[in-house]
């Protein structure tokens, strides 16, 4: 039976996998463009990076994407939010989505406990 650390390494082995292809394989300028302009989006700007993958995540747990809670989850654990940042986050995603949010808040807080102990895990 897979470990709970498995499903984080399969995402991110998938994602690298599936993007790669996407981008190199299928050479689709419209593809590449949207892509490019999903890069920039999360770049520094009037806000700074670290608050756009936030808000990146509050937006993925009101349109209830796991994939997109667990890459954003990923990136604010190593822009170095706290649990406490994260779950204040969360809350307002909940708040915006109403309780059709709760199984996404479910899986972004296991989410968070499988990335912290990777944290405990590479230290």
């Amino acid at each position: 039976m897979p470990t709970e650390e498995d499903r984080l390494s399969a995402f991110d082995a998938y994602r690298t996998r599936m993007n790669r292809r996407i981008l190199e394989e299928k050479n689709h300028l419209g593809i590449k463009r949207f892509f490019a302009l999903d890069g920039a989006a999360y770049r520094d700007g009037a806000l700074d990076a670290r608050t756009k993958e936030l808000l990146g995540l509050v937006a993925s747990a009101v349109l209830r994407c796991n994939d997109c809670i667990d890459y954003h989850l990923g990136r604010c654990v190593e822009a170095g939010y706290s649990d406490d940042e994260l779950d204040d986050a969360l809350n307002v995603a909940l708040v915006v989505g109403g309780s059709i949010v709760i199984p996404h808040l479910r899986h972004a807080v296991e989410t968070v406990d499988l990335l912290r102990a990777r944290e405990k895990s590479v230290d």
